[in-house]
């Protein structure tokens, strides 16, 4: 244990030194830990009134603060002038510009405490116009810029129902207990909640008292905007009676900023979420689906005639879920971004029109795994402005001017062109169980030489919704700078294949998608360059769901790292945060009314054919995958007699990204495990140990 430490506390301050050739320059460093702080990442890109200027978000590390930064910052559409708005040691985000062009409100930190600022364009001068005792979000300009419009929770004090004594003077009584009736009282990343809503706010530009427009025991933590006259707020929310029972339920509904009045505008079962009012005020645009009770649906894109009330579907790509989407400023067009095969695409569709596709490189705002998050924005022009991604670049900002793209930053060139970035490939296999096509990457170590033999880290993506791609990700690149080919795909369950690829697994997983991810395996060694007895695998959520999953059906990997698994189903969905929705959409029934389902899918239940040495590492306050499914199959290990270790992460929830130390940590423990199971360490292993 001494020694496991002492290597993560080394990590974390130093390089992993390994030979390497170069893929990128081969006189240079490979990509190491320490250079995780020097990464940089653009996000919230908008365009200036005139179409040539570009504000966005700058994205850094603070690497003494163990933080992230953003500030503020400015580029012409040709890439020429780049400049910084705003400086410091702060989170500077949501930035939005007013209707004429010349200031921009957004939110920051750097009183304390989140709070909404306006940036004055002509003069530079910042100042902060609100004093709120929580943090907004949700900003939007009323259309003659005369409001700011943002959400905020709102705590609502309820008396304990218990009546209690009171505490003599002087005495020192412990807390009183907490009562607590909701069925959602705790959310991943918060905790514990605190009683109370988000409600919808409005607050002059010259600052003042805010005032609340909405009200009740509903959350209305949602995106806003304008109605054109500024006499009313669209918002989504779930204002259902049923609506902690129906937790995905939403409509549109409009506030009328007069009176409070409250009008529903959308009617069926199932979200409805991002309302947009189109420019000239007559449309409203906004996606979501039809709830049919599968693990996975699609969003459509749908545009209500304000005037007629007729609601038209959208046609976008085809059997493609809509993830985001802007108005252009002729209201007839809409600038709108998926997932297809891994990749994330923008597209401008004109309504009733046709369709051009015109990127297809988007993403690059998760540092850590390849996941599928992008900004872009439109031009009155019809430019589009997007946050454009390779596997070894994270996000820079790129614009598409008639289908021509060009890349506008280039923050990262003072650290990716000096190191040796791992080669990044695209495999496309058959699976073993219906020869069905999968797809995946393959990232190979520098100095790679297909001569030589390698060992094989399989990294399985989590979600189990979700979907890996061509994006960049430090793990992958610190795995393969440690000297491993790298192989992550996207098994059946993954999106961005289609709404019956992504069904494959409803009310069934684990399941096939062992047989995807182990012909992929195959499909790798086939090439003649792994070494057979140095196969590792490891994965974070569902994937460390799969990684448990799969060394209780094969012994063929020689050391395995679980990340924040779900081991016991009947456990999970009984201590997980979204217990109504894991219950009524993964699962036929309760687990008191099919046991036998949530056993046959549970990897504890197949703990009796593990023999492979497998660390576990969880985050001690994760409650979307709790701790306690780590420690149960950490114990049943144990109990095994197999060889196991468990990495408990303090002060950690289930997503690692919010300290970057918390990130190397994982990586570090992961090439730690892996690395003392290699078949040349196991006698060092056992020195080392006796030291």
């Amino acid at each position: 244990m001494d020694r496991f430490i002492k290597f993560i506390a080394a990590a974390v301050i130093a390089s992993p030194a390994f030979s390497a050739h170069a893929n990128t320059n081969e006189h240079s460093p490979n990509f190491s830990y320490e250079d995780i702080f020097d990464l940089e990442y653009a996000s919230d890109p908008q365009f200036g009134t005139n179409d040539k200027n570009i504000y966005y978000v700058r994205n850094s590390l603070n690497k003494m603060a163990d933080t992230t930064r953003a500030n503020l910052w400015y580029i012409s559409d040709d890439g020429k002038d780049h400049r910084p708005l705003t400086s410091g040691d702060f989170h500077d985000h949501s930035p939005l510009l007013s209707p004429d062009g010349k200031t921009i409100a957004f939110i920051s930190d750097r009183s304390g405490k989140p709070q909404i600022h306006l940036l004055w364009l002509d003069n530079g001068k910042s100042e902060q116009i609100s004093h709120l005792p929580k943090a907004p979000s949700n900003i939007q300009w009323s259309h003659d810029g005369e409001h700011i419009a943002f959400t905020m929770f709102v705590p609502e004090s309820k008396p304990l129902p218990v009546e209690l004594p009171t505490p003599p003077e002087g005495a020192e009584w412990e807390e009183p207990p907490q009562f607590i009736d909701k069925g959602l009282y705790r959310i991943e990343g918060q905790g514990y909640l605190e009683q109370g809503n988000s409600q919808v706010f409005m607050i002059s530009r010259e600052g003042g008292t805010p005032r609340q427009l909405t009200s009740g025991d509903y959350e209305h933590n949602s995106q806003l905007s304008w109605d054109k006259n500024n006499k009313a707020i669209y918002f989504s929310a779930n204002r259902h009676p049923n609506h902690e029972i129906e937790m995905l339920d939403s409509e549109i509904y409009k506030v009328n900023i007069d009176d409070g009045n409250i009008e529903q505008i959308t009617e069926r079962f199932g979200p409805d979420l991002q309302p947009q009012i189109s420019p000239d005020g007559r449309k409203l645009a906004y996606i979501g689906y039809e709830d049919q009770r599968f693990s996975y649906h699609q969003n459509t894109l749908r545009v209500i005639d304000l005037t007629s009330g007729k609601n038209q579907l959208i046609k976008t790509a085809s059997d493609r879920s809509v993830s985001d989407f802007q108005w252009f400023a002729d209201s007839k067009r809409i600038a709108y971004s998926y997932d297809d095969h891994g990749s994330t695409k923008i597209a401008i569709k004109k309504i009733g029109g046709k369709e051009t596709l015109i990127a297809d490189d988007a993403g690059g705002l998760t540092l850590g795994a390849p996941y599928s998050f992008s900004d872009f924005a439109v031009s009155k022009r019809g430019n589009v402005v997007y946050t454009q991604t390779t596997p070894q670049i994270p996000a820079e900002l790129a614009i598409s001017r008639g289908g021509k793209i060009k890349t506008l930053t280039a923050i990262n060139n003072d650290l990716i062109p000096l190191r040796n970035m791992a080669h990044v490939e695209e495999i496309n296999y058959k699976s073993s169980f219906d020869g069905r096509n999968i797809q995946g990457w393959i990232a190979y170590p520098p100095n790679f030489d297909p001569q030589n033999k390698y060992p094989l880290l399989l990294e399985i993506h989590g979600g189990p919704l979700a979907n890996y791609g061509p994006r960049f990700s430090a793990e992958m690149q610190l795995f393969a700078a440690a000297g491993y080919v790298v192989l992550y795909t996207n098994p059946r369950g993954s999106t961005s294949y289609g709404n019956e690829f992504a069904n494959l697994i409803h009310h069934n997983f684990p399941s096939q998608d062992y047989d995807d991810l182990m012909a992929g395996v195959d499909a790798v060694i086939a090439q003649g360059y792994i070494d057979e007895e140095q196969l590792f695998v490891t994965g974070g959520s569902a994937g460390g769901t799969l990684t448990a999953w799969i060394i209780g059906k094969t012994e063929r990997f020689r050391a395995a790292v679980v990340v924040a698994p779900v081991i016991n189903w009947e456990s999970f969905v009984l201590t997980a945060d979204y217990s109504k929705l894991f219950t009524r959409y993964w699962f036929s029934g309760m687990p008191w009314e099919t046991p036998e389902e949530y056993r046959r899918r549970s990897p504890l239940t197949y703990i009796g054919n593990i023999t492979t040495p497998t660390m576990l590492l969880t985050g001690e306050n994760d409650y979307r995958t709790p701790i306690s499914e780590t420690e149960q199959f950490y114990q049943a290990l144990k109990l095994n007699d197999v060889e196991a270790a468990m990495v408990r992460l303090p002060n950690t929830s289930h997503n690692f990204s919010d300290r970057p130390s918390k990130r190397i940590s994982k990586v570090a423990s992961t090439l730690y495990w892996f690395d003392q199971h290699k078949p040349n360490r196991e006698n060092e292993s056992e020195d080392l140990a006796t030291n």
